[in-house]
């Protein structure tokens, strides 16, 4: 008895020993990372290059082979930045007045096109809440002419209590801002305008926006935009309605009795001003392992998470250093560690360990990675992406964020079994049916390969549903995309080796499945896979 009592003592101090190694290295990771030294770890800027360095130096230390150009583990990336000048104007042209906006104060871009400062006047009209939406028998483009106009539209999508009508009080897709310039420029737009909810009409509120957009905008250099994506304060909106068939109150009657409809406005609309560009080389960091199956070791798991956040932005409380600890310091000082411990281990397929840069300028690494793999496309079974790691309290439950489209769902729940954890849903208060879309992840599904984010679920350990409700609304809307995310936010670090371990165990059960993850039938992103297969690509 003494003997197995011995030999259990030894193990637990051991395990004890390894949870605190880990621990400490998630520590030093953050604490260099979410450090002021590296400025926000903005996309191209000297702050993101650091970054970027100390995680290769992080890779090479876990004897990952480099997977990135000329036998490095930097996969280089051309880009662009755009930045529109604080005299930047939106002037409003009718038969009898002249309206001059001033952005920042008057308006926003959220996307700005490469003939930003031409001065072109354009006519404009209203389009509803520029939507088209076929499963809902809805179509705010109908009858109406948008080619090189700039269309003018309502945020958001038409309120329901039906769930088969825009899922009743869940947001779909369509209210993305993304969503609704792209359909505007497929149907011949030359950019657009939102209105915001009357309902946020707070300085507040707008100081938000304008925090949010304050940044450079980035995109690849091959794919410069055209098309401008404008917010104008809503304090001015009633203004692009004058001497129209309706006026602005006109239409959010309409709104309110769903009679809402399109038509052209009477305003002319112009954009005078200039921009900054820089055009610039940012890093994806890239290591890989291989595995020890002969028949297994030509396919690829493909773990990743973004090491880039927002840099230097919009002053809040005197701070400008956008610092993103939870997004996303966490998920790449988890991977830092997976990369660390399977490097150690004999896997049957190999694993590439991917740190995505521009995440947040528009999932950028990740597209570029996707048309520029370091292996063919078929050959990745899988990706497992890591956005923010738990760091409240630990879980009684687990969410597999795009799981529902693929087998990954099966291997999701031997996961959630073997930690004894419920597969739970995203609530519906949180509930976005862009979910999938929001993370790297998309742009792998995109590309054919299934994937999915292990988030945790706010069924939590230690605290009641309300407590972790409120814990996560207060993340979210307070500090969520601010200079707040930073090192002083308290971290529960046992809820964060617990979601670590995870994920661990989530790739130890794929990669000793031997049938590779598929997407169930009629799912958009199988013919994309079926593609790449047929092509070897």
């Amino acid at each position: 008895m003494i003997k197995y009592l011995a030999a259990f003592v030894f193990l637990f101090t051991n395990l004890c020993i390894a949870q605190n190694n880990i621990t400490e290295r998630i520590r030093t990771h953050l604490d260099y990372l979410g450090s002021d030294l590296f400025k926000g770890r903005g996309t191209g800027t000297t702050g993101g290059n650091l970054a970027a360095k100390y995680l290769a130096e992080e890779f090479f230390k876990a004897n990952l082979m480099p997977a990135g150009n000329n036998g490095t583990f930097y996969q280089y990336i051309p880009m662009h930045a755009y930045k529109p000048s604080l005299s930047s104007k939106l002037i409003l042209t009718n038969s009898n007045y002249n309206d001059t906006l001033f952005i920042d104060k008057d308006f926003l871009i959220f996307q700005i096109s490469e003939d930003f400062s031409s001065n072109r006047t354009l006519d404009a009209v209203f389009v509803g809440y520029g939507i088209n939406a076929p499963e809902y028998d809805y179509n705010d483009y109908l009858n109406i002419n948008v080619e090189d106009k700039i269309v003018v539209m309502l945020e958001g999508e038409p309120s329901s209590d039906d769930i088969t009508f825009f899922e009743g009080k869940k947001e779909t897709i369509y209210t993305s801002l993304a969503v609704k310039l792209r359909l505007a420029v497929s149907k011949g737009a030359r950019g657009c305008i939102i209105i915001p909810n009357p309902l946020n009409n707070t300085p507040a509120a707008w100081n938000y926006l304008k925090q949010t957009y304050s940044f450079e905008h980035l995109s690849l250099a091959y794919s410069s935009s055209v098309n401008l994506g404008m917010i104008i304060n809503f304090q001015k909106a009633s203004l692009l309605f004058n001497n129209s068939k309706y006026s602005l109150n006109d239409v959010l009657k309409l709104t309110k009795d769903h009679k809402i409809y399109s038509f052209p406005l009477s305003v002319k609309i112009s954009v005078s001003g200039t921009y900054k560009r820089r055009d610039f080389l940012a890093p994806n960091i890239i290591g890989k392992i291989t595995g020890i199956d002969n028949n297994l070791k030509d396919k690829f798991i493909l773990v990743s998470a973004h090491y880039d956040h927002l840099g230097i932005g919009e002053k809040v409380k005197g701070d400008s250093i956008y610092n993103g600890v939870f997004d996303n310091a966490a998920g790449v000082a988890a991977l830092l560690e997976l990369a660390n411990y399977f490097s150690k281990e004999k896997t049957r397929h190999s694993i590439i360990f991917l740190l995505t840069t521009g995440e947040e300028a528009g999932l950028l690494g990740s597209a570029y990675y996707t048309t520029n793999p370091v292996v063919p496309l078929y050959k990745t079974i899988a990706n497992i992406n890591i956005d923010g790691i738990s760091s409240f309290d630990s879980v009684k439950g687990i969410i597999g964020i795009g799981a529902e489209y693929s087998s990954l769902q099966s291997v999701l729940e031997q996961t959630a079994k073997k930690n004894n954890l419920s597969v739970d849903k995203i609530p519906d208060i949180f509930y976005q049916s862009e979910a999938y879309s929001r993370s790297d992840q998309i742009s792998f599904a995109n590309a054919g390969i299934p994937s999915i984010l292990i988030s945790e679920s706010i069924n939590y350990v230690n605290l009641s549903y309300e407590e972790g409700l409120n814990k996560y609304l207060k993340y979210i809307n307070d500090i969520y995309h601010s200079p707040f995310d930073d090192l002083s936010q308290p971290i529960n670090f046992n809820a964060f080796i617990q979601h670590y371990n995870i994920i661990k165990d989530f790739i130890n059960i794929l990669d000793n499945t031997m049938d590779e993850p598929e997407w169930n039938e009629g799912v958009f992103y199988l013919i994309e896979r079926l593609r790449s297969r047929a092509e070897k690509r």
